[in-house]
């Protein structure tokens, strides 16, 4: 059985997971993205491609971990875990294949929606706070990220969503459609965080209204600085993706770097619990990637494609995160 610790431990070392690197990454992109914007692609599209296998599609190859350290009831067996883990998530990853071939509009929508969800609770705070708080944390954070682009790149975002739909034989979206829901969307989301923040004030927690609003700050100069793909290719390596390694691995036996905190000792000790799972996911990639760029050499292609890639795995990647990882915020009062 894997090694565990309790999950009050988990709760408060996730709790205090420093962000200051994906900071700093963030804020190095923007200035990349104010300083050199003709040539942000060459400048980050080497790092994000790196970071895209070395965090991106690592940062779920330890979802094997969640359910031994959240749940060890569940987890009896090794054989018996590994075929309801396997059979789980690659069914549930079927389930997705399949809407996105009977279905493809409407899983577009629930991809995104999950995926504001998914990004949004992870960057909730883990402590002091009500379940609501956590709640509305989650859903305006995951919000933010999809509105900002949808109204300020709408033609940069509506060709995202397009080439997705077109991978799949989908109608195009048009502009008129969404340049309302984002306006709409926008307002909710300034109306919600200001609401949000009094809430904080008001139980004297002014150190996390601070936090939250200079993240929203910073998120905000990232979205609005580069476009759709660099920015949130940006958000998902340096910022999602690095804090979901950071707040792994304190589910998994820290031992051997429980003492050292850089963050080369973190990202090694995840790379090699990873590795298994992350060996094959990148064998496959490059098995469908290699394919799809013989067939049409196209970036837009690529990104389409690695979109529809990330959609299959999101479901049970997400689900697993959000109620084993997060069970604790499920359990709190209002």
């Amino acid at each position: 059985m894997l090694p565990l610790i309790s999950l009050n431990t988990v709760s408060a070392r996730s709790a205090a997971a420093p962000r200051r690197y994906s900071y700093v990454a963030v804020l190095g992109a923007v200035t990349i993205g104010l300083i050199a914007p003709n040539y942000a692609n060459w400048l980050l599209g080497p790092a994000l491609l790196v970071g895209m296998v070395l965090l991106g599609v690592a940062h779920g190859a330890c979802d094997q971990f969640v359910v031994p350290a959240t749940h060890p009831a569940l987890a009896q067996g090794r054989g018996r875990y590994w075929a309801a883990f396997l059979g789980g998530y690659l069914g549930l990853a079927a389930v997705v294949g399949l809407l996105w071939w009977q279905q493809p509009g409407l899983t577009l929508v629930l991809f995104f929606g999950l995926t504001a969800w998914h990004w949004g609770s992870g960057d909730a705070p883990q402590q002091s706070v009500t379940r609501n708080q956590w709640l509305a944390h989650s859903l305006l954070r995951g919000s933010l990220l999809f509105a900002v682009p949808l109204w300020h790149w709408p033609t940069e975002t509506q060709a995202i969503v397009n080439g997705l739909l077109a991978l799949t034989g989908t109608a195009p979206v048009g502009l008129a459609f969404l340049g309302p829901a984002a306006a709409g969307l926008a307002l909710a989301i300034a109306l919600g965080h200001g609401a949000l923040w009094l809430a904080y004030a008001r139980q004297g927690q002014h150190d996390l209204a601070r936090t939250d609003a200079l993240e929203v700050l910073l998120l905000l100069a990232l979205l609005l600085v580069l476009p759709p793909v660099l920015a949130a290719g940006a958000y998902f390596v340096f910022w999602h993706s690095l804090q979901h390694v950071l707040r792994m691995n304190q589910l998994i036996d820290r031992a051997s770097v429980v003492d050292r905190r850089s963050l080369w000792a973190e990202l090694s000790f995840f790379l090699r619990r990873s590795a298994p799972l992350l060996l094959i996911s990148v064998a496959a990639l490059a098995v469908v990637f290699g394919l799809a760029w013989a067939r049409a050499a196209s970036g837009t292609v690529l990104v389409s494609l690695a979109l529809l890639a990330a959609s299959i795995v999101t479901l049970p990647h997400a689900l697993l995160v959000t109620l084993g990882m997060d069970a604790a915020q499920w359990r709190r009062s209002p």
